[in-house]
């Protein structure tokens, strides 16, 4: 009877789908998050990364989901592009359904704390932008927030995505104003 129970209770909880997480898998898994890390502090180091937002919440706590490919904040050097594109049947100013803004870098400043979280802060100044940018990496990790606040308007924008090196990067530009 015992052996009865015994495997009726192991057939269900393997059709359930309990099962015990395979640790190779996690220490693999754990590694590639660990290298997409350090690819991305690297590139922050650099000043050649780019943050492939998937989300994008505006001022007053609505968001969205984008294309990442389309919507991002970059920096290379001392120059800095930050676009958004909506999946919308208008072309907008960049061509693309949204906006696309250059400008110059400066007063960045990059602080670590205590459990290896980054902030990473800039000013970008150009043309069509006068914006503080921040950007926050947990450690361990490449996924990301940055908030972008206007200086020319009370206006806030945060994209969510993935930190990359510019050569690990596939994102299309538009037209900049």
């Amino acid at each position: 009877m015992k052996t009865y129970v015994f495997s009726f209770i192991a057939i269900i909880l393997l059709l359930s789908g309990c099962k015990a997480k395979d640790p190779l898998v996690q220490q693999a898994k754990q590694a590639e998050e660990k290298m997409w890390h350090d690819k991305a502090v690297q590139a922050l180091n650099d000043r050649e990364f780019v943050l492939e937002a998937d989300r994008i919440t505006f001022k007053y706590g609505r968001f969205t989901y984008v294309n990442a490919n389309t919507n991002f904040i970059s920096v290379h050097g001392d120059h800095a592009t930050i676009q958004m594109a909506f999946n919308s049947p208008y072309a907008g100013p960049n061509g693309i359904g949204g906006v696309t803004v250059d400008g110059m870098v400066s007063n960045i400043k990059v602080n670590t704390d205590k459990k290896g979280n980054i902030t990473y802060s800039m000013f970008v100044q150009g043309a069509a932008v006068s914006a503080e940018v921040r950007i926050w990496i947990p450690n361990g990790s490449n996924r990301c927030n940055a908030e972008v606040n206007s200086t020319f308007n009370s206006g806030r924008i945060s994209f969510s995505g993935n930190m990359y090196s510019e050569e690990d990067s596939n994102v299309y530009k538009g037209r900049a104003l």
